[in-house]
């Protein structure tokens, strides 16, 4: 019989089984990056925004225009989106533009959506 005396309200996992999931979840500084991600796409425009971004490098101008929202309110949304890691920038010029971050998270969180949204990307039709 294995030993799940150690828990005061027992589920029947055994103590090896505890003892992985514990050791998944003890780098705290992958699950802080990720609530963090999930909570920049909890605001719907930054979810529509990082969406867009997942298809298209853009200018905060044209994001502006697609989104249907001013430049000042899309450079907020693009701040919180990069701090959190799930877009980069790049300059050209005098021009900074936007696109998706190459990342596991942004890319894992790019197909979260479009199948939870039953989203189909452009050109996969």
């Amino acid at each position: 019989m294995s030993d799940n005396s150690h828990h005061s309200h027992n589920h029947g996992a055994t103590r090896h089984n505890e003892e992985m999931i514990r050791e998944c979840i003890q780098d705290e500084a992958a699950v802080v990056n990720v609530a963090n991600a999930l909570k920049q796409l909890g605001d719907p425009s930054r979810l529509r925004i990082f969406w867009y971004l997942c298809h298209e490098e853009e200018c905060v101008i044209n994001i502006a225009d697609a989104m249907n929202m001013t430049s000042p309110a899309i450079s907020h949304h693009l701040r919180l989106l990069k701090a959190a890691g799930l877009i980069v920038s790049k300059r050209s010029g005098k021009e900074m533009f936007y696109s998706a971050s190459d990342s596991e998270l942004a890319q894992a969180l790019h197909l979260t959506i479009e199948q939870i949204a039953s989203i189909t990307c452009p050109g996969k039709h």
